[in-house]
């Protein structure tokens, strides 16, 4: 079996920062959607440009909970990592954290779900998707 985690390292700039000198809450949901653009093509070997662009395809985020254990500050290098959850027919859900200096900084459940960009509706995950994920499932889900 791969490895079910792919990890990415991401700098925490100026920029994700509120006036208080911290991550503000939503740019965690930025940098969680910038780590599964980059699993699909770094990770999985399929281009999300390509998945968005010419395939027509989206994954946006239909459940979110997420916990936020410790600020993040500016300057930080936030190591996000996630593990498929589960793959159900056209849902993925994904568990990701977030550390940095050795602390859990956040924690979050993601469900996505696979759509047509054309007709807006829910689509069975791609072939080529679900192939790549059959691997990485540490409980098989039909």
């Amino acid at each position: 079996m791969q490895d079910p985690h792919f990890s990415k390292a991401y700098p925490i700039r100026f920029s994700h920062c509120d006036p208080a000198g911290i991550v503000y809450f939503p740019q965690y949901l930025v940098l969680s959607n910038w780590l599964v653009e980059d699993w699909f093509t770094e990770g999985l070997g399929i281009s999300f440009a390509d998945f968005i662009g010419p395939r027509r395809l989206g994954l946006p985020i239909v459940k979110l909970d997420c916990e936020f254990l410790r600020p993040s500050r500016q300057g930080d290098q936030l190591t996000l990592q996630l593990r498929v959850a589960r793959l159900g027919g056209s849902s993925l859900t994904l568990d990701i954290e977030g550390h940095a200096n050795g602390e859990l900084r956040l924690r979050c459940r993601q469900v996505l779900v696979h759509i047509s960009l054309d007709s807006g509706a829910a689509i069975d995950a791609p072939a080529d998707v679900r192939a790549a994920l059959s691997g990485l499932l540490e409980e098989a889900t039909a």
